[in-house]
């Protein structure tokens, strides 16, 4: 993991590029981010408590074609607004110089949120899902090593399914994302 991305600072797109460029799941995105509303008054206060960071930048790795990133970044999204950090976007397949400084388990998993300060020194990061969520994926990494083996698609589906189910019918898992960067966030 790069421990500075000064040189990427100012080099990506704004979230709203992001969203009007979307190819893919467009509708899905701007529906989670206008679905998105606080579980908890004391984490909405706390996000907005960081209005008087100027400290803080924010490098979002994503890909429109991602479930992942259609389901958590409009989250992210949202906290990083009340929080007024700035926010940059780095598409996956234009990035991949960036993107491979930050694999999970070995893969390009996306989206990865970068928490640097303004001289680039990453602080640290959050992604591609919520734990609750991320745990089947580990699991499942960690019983298949074998790519190539005869179940390792079959298997991989049966992740994909559990990984559908954590997440949940509806925004539960919103207030999952908000805990996770909370937490990471009190950290620096």
């Amino acid at each position: 993991m790069a421990k500075n991305v000064a040189d990427y600072l100012n080099r990506g797109i704004s979230p709203e590029q992001f969203v009007s460029g979307m190819q893919k799941n467009q509708e899905a995105f701007k529906n989670g981010y206008e679905q998105f509303a606080w579980s908890d008054e004391g984490d909405k206060e706390f996000f907005e408590s960081l209005k008087f960071r100027d400290d803080l930048r924010v490098l979002i790795l994503a890909a429109d074609w991602c479930g992942d990133v259609v389901r958590n970044v409009p989250v992210v999204f949202r906290a990083l607004e009340a929080a007024e950090i700035p926010v940059e976007v780095f598409i996956l397949e234009e990035n991949f110089d960036l993107m491979d400084q930050y694999l999970t388990m070995g893969g390009r998993s996306v989206p990865v949120v970068i928490f640097a300060d303004t001289g680039g020194y990453v602080l640290g990061t959050w992604g591609p899902r919520p734990a609750h969520v991320q745990k089947f994926m580990v699991e499942f990494k960690q019983n298949n090593p074998d790519r190539e083996a005869a179940d390792y698609q079959d298997n991989l589906a049966v992740t994909r399914k559990q990984i559908v189910e954590a997440y949940g019918e509806g925004t539960g898992f919103h207030a999952s994302i908000i805990k996770e960067l909370r937490e990471l966030i009190s950290g620096f």
